[in-house]
């Protein structure tokens, strides 16, 4: 690994650089690592409040990139790198839940945020089922938009998708799970709830 490959992979775009990390590149893993770690940690902090787990998570998926870049397939990387992630962050969430039940001895109470008891609902509540029901890619504008707080511009830029595609998808995907979950929860009286 020399200083030219190095300068190489600074310069190649994202696409470039997972099919150099397939090959077994690290340099190019370095590249990607340097262009996306910083605003997947950011991201990965606004769904949890522990930055152990958090670091771990970017660790996860960074691993996962080394070991299956050649399953890219050619998608906007961000995307496909918060895809990632995010599934990463639910893996250590739930392992986090059955370490708490394997639990014999109580140790101290820590009340989960706010933050943290409105994205677990997200996750596992009747919001997370019904987000469920709906099509991943109007499920991932809603998040980032929604529980991201990402702009139509950042979501955009990060889907790989058009900004007018981000509104569309935004209104649709809003319809789809207003319907989902008053198929979970339907209103005794008929009306809306």
């Amino acid at each position: 690994m020399g200083g030219h490959g190095r300068t190489d992979a600074t310069t190649a775009g994202d696409a470039a650089l997972l099919r150099a990390v397939a090959a077994g590149d690290d340099s190019a893993l370095a590249v990607l690592y340097d262009r996306h770690a910083g605003w997947l940690y950011a991201r990965l902090t606004r769904r949890c409040a522990d930055p152990e787990v958090v670091r771990e998570v970017l660790q996860d998926t960074f691993v996962t990139v080394w070991r299956s870049a050649a399953a890219h397939r050619g998608q906007e990387a961000g995307g496909w790198l918060w895809t990632i992630a995010a599934r990463r962050l639910v893996d250590a969430r739930r392992v986090q839940e059955r370490a708490a039940r394997v639990e014999v001895l109580p140790g101290p109470a820590v009340a989960p945020s706010a933050e943290d008891r409105v994205l677990m609902g997200l996750e596992y509540g009747d919001v997370g089922t019904a987000l469920d029901r709906i099509s991943p890619e109007l499920r991932e504008v809603l998040r980032a938009t929604v529980v991201d707080g990402l702009s139509t511009r950042e979501t955009a830029r990060l889907l790989g998708i058009p900004e007018g595609t981000v509104k569309s998808r935004a209104l649709r995907a809003r319809a789809e799970l207003r319907t989902a979950l008053a198929r979970l929860n339907p209103s005794p009286m008929g009306g809306p709830a």
